[in-house]
């Protein structure tokens, strides 16, 4: 139950991180006077959601980057598409792969006990 309530947190965090850095990005790109500064408003709400909720996730923090990490890829990556229309190519792929399996040796790894 632990790392249910561990891995929503840090789904919840990863897609409010995304969203509120591509928020920025529009802001500062693609956006000009009201418009920029309430989408760059809106993408400092965002961010600050994601701080609160991976910070809330009742694991080590040393341990819970990993998994936040790999999700984060992940999600980054849908973001990417929705909002930009961009495909990951296979230098991203085999990447977000090697960042995925390290994420997870990192969360849930339990190494011995050292006797």
């Amino acid at each position: 139950m632990r790392y249910l309530i561990v891995l929503a947190l840090v789904v919840a965090a990863t897609a409010l991180e995304s969203s509120g850095d591509a928020l920025v990005r529009l802001g500062l790109f693609e956006r000009l006077g009201t418009a920029r500064i309430a989408t760059l408003a809106g993408g400092a709400v965002l961010l600050f959601g994601y701080g609160l909720l991976l910070n809330l996730a009742p694991m080590p923090f040393s341990r819970i980057v990993g998994l936040y990490i790999a999700t984060l890829f992940v999600v980054w990556q849908a973001v990417s598409y929705f909002a930009f229309k961009t495909l990951p190519t296979p230098p991203i792929l085999l990447g977000g792969a090697l960042i995925i399996a390290g994420g997870l040796v990192v969360t849930f790894w339990e190494p011995a006990p050292q006797v």
